[in-house]
């Protein structure tokens, strides 16, 4: 499959579906069970500054293999009609961004690269 020709929103759509997923499966493993306790932790993921900031930490410590890298950057310069109010442009793009791996890996049925992903971003967050 020709990933450069799938619709780059349209990959940040699912990957934002499977990161949220991940991320629940995580505190419900965890052995949380009270839903509002679970919403809590899994805003503190799945905000637009935090995945701004885990997809940084993903580049920034060399952990993204090249075919990940492209996806990512052309997920942050995925032209954007508008953005929450309570986030900046730059912040949302690089959200963005991460979503689009996810949704990239996620295609690719790439589950065993999801996983460590989420790995690396609960053990950076739990520091």
């Amino acid at each position: 499959m020709d990933f450069n020709n799938i619709n780059i929103l349209s990959l940040a759509y699912l990957g934002d579906a499977v990161y949220e997923l991940e991320i629940r499966k995580y505190f419900i493993n965890m052995g949380i069970q009270k839903v509002n306790v679970l919403q809590k932790k899994a805003l503190n993921y799945v905000s637009a500054k935090n995945q701004c900031k885990h997809i940084n930490y993903l580049i920034d410590n060399s952990l993204l293999e090249q075919s990940e890298l492209d996806v990512v950057k052309r997920g942050r310069n995925a032209k954007v009609i508008s953005h929450p109010k309570n986030t900046d442009i730059v912040t949302y793009k690089w959200a963005t961004s991460l979503e689009c791996l996810f949704g990239f890996l996620y295609i690719k049925n790439d589950i065993k690269r999801i996983k460590k992903l989420i790995e690396i971003i609960m053990e950076v967050e739990n520091q």
